[in-house]
């Protein structure tokens, strides 16, 4: 809010390129904070789709999960009034591979009651197929 507040100073003092400065600071938090909130749904996105590969099966509670977080994700995503998109497809992807990690931590914990340890689970699993998965079930259809 205080931003805000400095941008309209900024804008009664005349001050054209302090006020743009402040602007492109908005525009960075504010996706900073989508790709926070992006994160965290790929997170749960990437956990039930490595639950899914390794244990050759899936259950409708990781399906409900699986389309919650896609959701989540394409609804974080969409720019309200402007349109389009706050991250690119390979903002997408990236934001998807930051995730993998702390999706296959969780996973250990699951995967067959915890039976492996992150780095068995992640040998046991396709990481490209999975996060080329995700992002499909991201992207918009045409």
């Amino acid at each position: 809010m205080e931003e805000l507040l400095e941008l309209k100073e900024l804008l009664l003092k005349g001050d054209i390129k302090g006020s743009l400065a402040l602007v492109e600071e908005l525009e960075e938090m504010s996706k900073d904070d989508k790709i926070n909130n992006i994160s965290s749904y790929s997170i749960i996105l990437l956990l039930h789709l490595i639950k899914q590969q390794a244990e050759k099966r899936t259950t409708r509670s990781w399906e409900v999960s699986i389309r919650n977080s896609v959701r989540e994700i394409q609804r974080k995503n969409k720019r309200r009034k402007a349109g389009g998109y706050y991250l690119t497809i390979e903002e997408l992807r990236s934001a998807l591979e930051e995730a993998y990690p702390q999706a296959i931590d969780r996973a250990s914990l699951e995967v067959e009651e915890g039976r492996y340890e992150a780095e068995e689970l992640e040998k046991l699993v396709n990481k490209e197929e999975i996060i080329d998965r995700a992002l499909a079930a991201i992207l918009p259809s045409e």
